[in-house]
């Protein structure tokens, strides 16, 4: 492999996490990367409800086009963007080491109980209104910076809800007129696959990237993803799942926040845990 064609979207976000892979890759196999930087739906359709369009797919649909035309040899995305189900002959080669899966409460300064919230995640919006009752919400979009703008110098709402991992990989430790609150998962259960930067590639190049990847990481987003496909979870759905070396912590809007002990047998059989745990918390799968 002397040249790999990384296909990336063209936020900021997007943009370092795609920067940070290249390097891995260069230092890994020797080779050189370019990057090829696409526009998605997503992207396109910035007035769009991502709860009712559905968002699963709607970042990633033309990144995995561009692998199966030929055009580019490895797609990166932000993992939690990821559908459950992935196109014909095409495959999650793994993952970099996992950042900080947390999720991050943005408070407009001078708030301590917010009125008003501005999420678009249904999975956010539930586990926020155990923390606030009394909250009410309104949606957002935008890039990181956009939305941080939004709360400390539009007052568009009082508080937003961003990735640890994205401000951290943006440098971002502050921003005027706000704070920021880690929110542990005792709190907030994060995204599935939230902090894992995604490589994908075509099925048959998937093992020699692999060979190259982090193996925690692809354990517990294989099992976190598991547990995706068998609910048939996207963003309209109020679920979520987050896997350490021994422990899952799960949300769901029918059941609340929920906890079990994992051992390391059941995160390497992940999709007979996923069906396992799912029927024992009372769901027909």
């Amino acid at each position: 492999m002397k040249k790999l064609i990384l296909a990336t979207r063209k936020s900021p976000l997007a943009l370092a996490q795609t920067g940070q892979v290249g390097e891995h890759l260069r230092a890994a196999l020797g080779c050189e990367t370019e990057q090829l930087r696409i526009v998605t739906t997503g992207d396109q359709r910035t007035e769009w409800s991502l709860e009712k369009q559905g968002g699963k797919g709607l970042f990633t649909k033309e990144l995995e086009e561009a692998l199966l035309r030929g055009d580019a040899d490895v797609a990166v995305h932000s993992c939690k963007d990821l559908p459950g189900q992935m196109p014909d002959g095409l495959a999650v080669a793994g993952y970099l080491p996992r950042e900080d899966p947390r999720d991050m409460l943005i408070l407009r300064e001078g708030v301590e109980t917010p009125a008003l919230i501005a999420t678009s995640s249904p999975r956010r919006r539930l586990q926020l209104s155990m923390l606030f009752p009394d909250a009410k919400f309104t949606e957002i979009r935008g890039n990181v910076d956009t939305r941080l703008r939004k709360i400390g110098q539009d007052h568009v709402a009082d508080a937003t809800v961003l990735a640890a991992a994205g401000l951290r990989r943006l440098g971002i430790g502050g921003w005027q007129g706000v704070q920021f609150h880690a929110l542990d998962c005792s709190h907030m259960v994060p995204a599935v696959g939230q902090a894992a930067i995604a490589l994908q590639t075509r099925s048959a190049d998937a093992e020699r990237i692999r060979a190259v990847l982090d193996h925690r990481t692809f354990r517990a987003v294989t099992l976190e993803r598991a547990f995706q496909t068998a609910l048939g979870g996207g963003c309209q759905t109020a679920f979520a799942a987050h896997v350490t070396a021994d422990t899952l912590w799960f949300y769901h809007h029918e059941i609340g926040l929920r906890t079990l002990p994992l051992s390391d047998a059941e995160i390497d059989a992940p999709v007979e845990t996923a069906r396992a745990i799912l029927k024992h918390f009372g769901f027909q799968i």
